[in-house]
This record gives C-alpha cells, sequence and structure tokens, in this order.
C-alpha cells in the first residue's frame, strides 16, 4: 500500500510541475556559455521541434529575431565588414547569439501552449524559491566570512564587502548581482498581482540585497503606479510594506547607498568638472580630505566612515562612563564593574580603506592602454573624473558617431564593431567572457568610442567600476550597430509583439514596462538570461487572459 501511495505521489508531483522547463530554466541562466548551449540541446533532444511559426500577421513568435538576423547580414554588405581582419568568425558568433535567442523562446513558447497555466505558475514558483535560497545561501557566506552580521557596513579587507556587498548576491544563475536583482524585481511584480505575499516579500528583500540602485529605483515608479491605478486593498497593503523594506534597507542595512544615489543624480544634472585631488592631500586619511578635492566615490567613502566613526565613538563613551577604567593591557580597558572594552579598530587605518590600485584582474586593461595609447582619446589620457556617468557619455559617442557619418544613420555600423557584448567579447580582453586571441577583433569605431569609455573607468580602482559607467545597453546596440531599422525592428517586432495585448495583460504590463527601461543597462539578448524569464511570463500571461484562454496561433 505505501509504495502504491509513493507511486501516485510521485506521478502527482510529475504531472504538478513542467520539469523541462524547470531544467531549462536553470541551467539556460547559469552564466556560463558552455551551460546554456547544453540547456538548448538538451531540450531540443527531448522535445524535437523546429516549427517557429512566424508570420507577417499573427505571429506565432516576434518577427523581431529572424529580421534582425537579416539586418545584420545587410549591415555586413553594406558595411563591406566581410573585407576586414576576423571579423566573419565575429559575425557568425553573433548570428550564433541570435538564434540561441531564438531556439529558446521558441522552447518557452512549447512550454507555454503544452501546459495549463496552472502548471506553469508551480514550475515559475518552484524557481523562484530555488533563487531566493541560493541567494540567501550567498548572505550566509557572505556574514561567515566577513564575521560581520551586516557585511554592507563591514569595512575590514580594504572594503571588500560594504557597499560592494550586493555585487556577490548572484543567486541560482551566478551571473552578476544585477541579473539576480532584475529577476527578484520580476519576482515582486508577479506574485504581488497574484496576491502571493510571502513571495512578493522574500523577491523584494533579495532584490535589496544586490544592492541594485537602478532597479531599485525603477521598481519603486511602477510599484507606485500600480499602488493608485491597478491594484486591490491587499495589494495597496503590500505595495507599502515594500516600499518599507525598501527605506528599512536604504536608512538601516546601507545608509550610504543615499549619498551615493543622490551623488549620481547630482552628477546627471549638475555636470561641471570636478578638480583632481592633489597629491600633497592624497595620502591623508579620507575624513581629513576637504571636500571640494573629493571625488564623487571619495565623498561617498568618507561619509560613510564618519558615519561609523560617530557610532562607534558614542557606543564607546556609553560603555565606559558607568565606572572609572583600569587599563589591565595595553589595548583593553577594564571598568569598575568587571567589564572588559576591547576598543574598536580605527576605521582610517590602511586595511579599512578601499584600495586606490587597479585590481590585479584588469592589469591586461591598463596594458592595453599603454599599447594604444595615442589612439585611446580618453583612457589614453591620465584620469579625470569629470562627474558625469560612463552610460550617459556612451550615448553621447553614440550620436557623435552618426552625426560623422550620416550615411551610417539608417543601417548602423554592423555587428560587433561598436556596441555589444559581442564587440567586448571579441577582442580577447576577457572583458565579457574568454575569446581566442588568433581571432580577435577590434573595430577602430568601437575603439575610439565605447571601448575606449569603457578602459577608462574599469581599468581604474573598483569604486569606478559601476554599471552607470558601462556603455553596456540595448537601446544603444540596436541603434549603433543596427541603425534606425534596428530600433524601429525591435519596438515594432519585438516590444510591439507583447504590446498588442495591452489591454488584457495583468502582471505582464508592469513587468513589460519594467523591461524597458531596464534594457538601458546591459546588453540583455546577448546575455540570454532575463530576457527569456520576460518572455515566459509575457507569454503566460497573454495565454491567461486572451479570450476563451485560445493562443493566437495553433501550434501543431
Amino acid at each position: 500500500m505505501s509504495i502504491a501511495v509513493t507511486g501516485v505521489n510521485i506521478k502527482k508531483l510529475k504531472e504538478s510541475l513542467d520539469w523541462k522547463l524547470l531544467l531549462f530554466l536553470i541551467l539556460f541562466l547559469d552564466v556560463k556559455i558552455a551551460v546554456k548551449i547544453a540547456a538548448i540541446i538538451v531540450l531540443y533532444l527531448l522535445r524535437v521541434d523546429f516549427n517557429f511559426g512566424f508570420k507577417v500577421k499573427g505571429s506565432r513568435l516576434p518577427l523581431f529575431y529572424p529580421l534582425i538576423i537579416v539586418f545584420a547580414f545587410v549591415g555586413l554588405i553594406v558595411n563591406k565588414s566581410y573585407a576586414a581582419h576576423s571579423y566573419m568568425p565575429t559575425f557568425l558568433y553573433g548570428i550564433f547569439f541570435w538564434m540561441l535567442c531564438l531556439l529558446a523562446m521558441h522552447q518557452v513558447k512549447l512550454s507555454v501552449e503544452q501546459n495549463q497555466t496552472g502548471i506553469i505558475h508551480r514550475t515559475l514558483l518552484i524557481f523562484f524559491i530555488i533563487n531566493v535560497i541560493c541567494s540567501l545561501f550567498n548572505l550566509a557566506y557572505i556574514v561567515w566570512e566577513s564575521g560581520s552580521i551586516n557585511p554592507y557596513t563591514y569595512q575590514g579587507e580594504h572594503q571588500k564587502y560594504f557597499l560592494n556587498s550586493g555585487d556577490y548576491i548572484k543567486g541560482l544563475t551566478f551571473d552578476t548581482s544585477t541579473t539576480n536583482a532584475v529577476i527578484n524585481a520580476f519576482g515582486v511584480i508577479y506574485f504581488l498581482v497574484r496576491k502571493n505575499a510571502a513571495m512578493a516579500l522574500a523577491c523584494m528583500a533579495v532584490m535589496l540585497l544586490t544592492a541594485s540602485n537602478f532597479t531599485n529605483v525603477i521598481l519603486v515608479i511602477i510599484l507606485a503606479g500600480l499602488f493608485v491605478f491597478k491594484s486591490s486593498r491587499d495589494q495597496k497593503s503590500l505595495v507599502v510594506i515594500c516600499l518599507a523594506f525598501i527605506i528599512v534597507f536604504m536608512v538601516k542595512i546601507s545608509p550610504q547607498n543615499n549619498d551615493y544615489v543622490s551623488e549620481t543624480v547630482n552628477n546627471i544634472f549638475h555636470r561641471a568638472n570636478l578638480p583632481v585631488t592633489q597629491p600633497a592631500l592624497a595620502n591623508l586619511p579620507i575624513t581629513l580630505r576637504p571636500d571640494s578635492l573629493l571625488n564623487p566615490e571619495e565623498k561617498r567613502e568618507k561619509t560613510a566612515q564618519l558615519f561609523i566613526d560617530s557610532v562607534n565613538r558614542a557606543q564607546s563613551i556609553k560603555e565606559i562612563k558607568p565606572a572609572k577604567p583600569v587599563i589591565v593591557a595595553a589595548n583593553i580597558v577594564k571598568t569598575g564593574n568587571g567589564r572588559i572594552i576591547v576598543p574598536k579598530p580605527d576605521i582610517n587605518l590602511e586595511p579599512y580603506q578601499s584600495l586606490t590600485s587597479t585590481p590585479s584582474e584588469q592589469l591586461p586593461l591598463v596594458s592595453f592602454i599603454q599599447q594604444h595609447k595615442n589612439e585611446l582619446p580618453v583612457s589614453g589620457k591620465p584620469f579625470k573624473w569629470s562627474g558625469t556617468p560612463g552610460k550617459l557619455i556612451s550615448t553621447e559617442q553614440t550620436f557623435a558617431f552618426f552625426k560623422a557619418h550620416p550615411v551610417k544613420l539608417i543601417a548602423g555600423d554592423g555587428m560587433g564593431n561598436f556596441s555589444s557584448k559581442l564587440a567586448f567579447k571579441v577582442s580577447s580582453l576577457n572583458i565579457e567572457g574568454g575569446y581566442p586571441s588568433k581571432y580577435a577583433y577590434i573595430s577602430h569605431d568601437f575603439l575610439v568610442n565605447h571601448l575606449d569609455l569603457y578602459l577608462n573607468y574599469f581599468s581604474e580602482r573598483a569604486g569606478y567600476h559601476s554599471l552607470l559607467n558601462s556603455p553596456f545597453s540595448v537601446y544603444d546596440q540596436l541603434f549603433a550597430e543596427y541603425g534606425l531599422i534596428g530600433l524601429l525592428v525591435f519596438a515594432v517586432y519585438y516590444l510591439g509583439f507583447f504590446a498588442k495585448n495591452i489591454k488584457t495583460l495583468t502582471y505582464g504590463l508592469p513587468i513589460l514596462i519594467l523591461t524597458a527601461a531596464l534594457l538601458n543597462i546591459d546588453y540583455w539578448f546577448e546575455q540570454l538570461s532575463v530576457l527569456v524569464l520576460f518572455e515566459l511570463l509575457l507569454l503566460l500571461d497573454i495565454k491567461e487572459t486572451s479570450a476563451n484562454n485560445i493562443p493566437n496561433y495553433k501550434h501543431e
């Protein structure tokens, strides 16, 4: 009898989830490209199907994917890039990326078509639970290694954690913390609209732990919109709790983020050049240097250290005040009531300061700059913080390029020639993973624009390795490398593919808005990660809310 019961339970468990989809999500969202490829191969072996169902009207999948591949070939011919040394391996690698995007979405669509919506919802629930658990393991390891219950204020080990603690909360994918932040931002909206309070708050907590300020800001705007326009009383209460989580995190867990965000916003709207710190004062502890000679990163560090100093002093005075202390050792104080106080470390000492040198893993970038100094208009000169985020400068570079080369405005500069993960990867500088040096390719337009800008910040101290200083952006990629045609095709045949259901979407609408904003911060298509989850969520919502629950294309 017990065997039969066990058999029934196993059968029910097997039927309650789409295990193929769950396995695919876990593997495909992994950071390693080899794991992603393996995920595609395994799933297509388990479910052989290449009927994509492309149509001019009522297409089963977005026409964006085949069209962007077509326009990549157009750019190859128009720009005559095929004549450049080592470009063809680069081009074929880029086509391979787009094909992976298409193959992944096709399998996601199959899962939605072939399963009841409840099965997909349960599969997604398990996926998000696993990711939350993995993220909490990341946090537990940081706490154990640092010995601090709050690593976001821990300044030891040259501030290895401190404001950088969120960078280590990578979750299930082992990818960047930004990827984890976006996944959990999707989860917050998805579970909030579906009224799963526990999971919504769990995803909110993990997203905050990643300390992705841009994601936080965009999500706050969307939550505010949901609160005002589209939420029940219970959902409004949940939104308020989520916003309270943000306030607690910013005030109690990582108060330095307040200064960082306000300083960044100020730099965007007040773009005056900031003076370079004078060498004579550079050797002083940062708390003793005048603010007028500090850049934004150093101001943020100074504020954080002064805050922690004041807390430590207040605590020490409170503890020592009750009785006259008696010195029992060189650095230990024993009070009259028998309490022993070990003085807190002086955070102005060298071990508690962030390293001012370039991290060892970035030294190849420094070497590259030295070898090409005369060709690099920005990084080839002594570093000077202008106060303007690099991402904004990269956009200006793209517009300046088209102003100088208007003939390329329609079809762009060509795939891998200006702004893409592909361009960074094939440079063989290990910026976006390894690539055989014998096939290395660096376009001149890429060299003197986005690569130069990236080198300017990421060859410096770790404090400048910010998302806001990277030129990564889907919009910039499509515009720079595929021109106005690329942007138009993306708007009509990708965003438009989902937006045509805008009147019936539930959680899909705020997730669509969130994704449209987040496309500014990375090359998400080439990351082969969060957009697959985005597509799954939108396709599921479309199926669930369509009239009579019938998809707009019957897959055969």
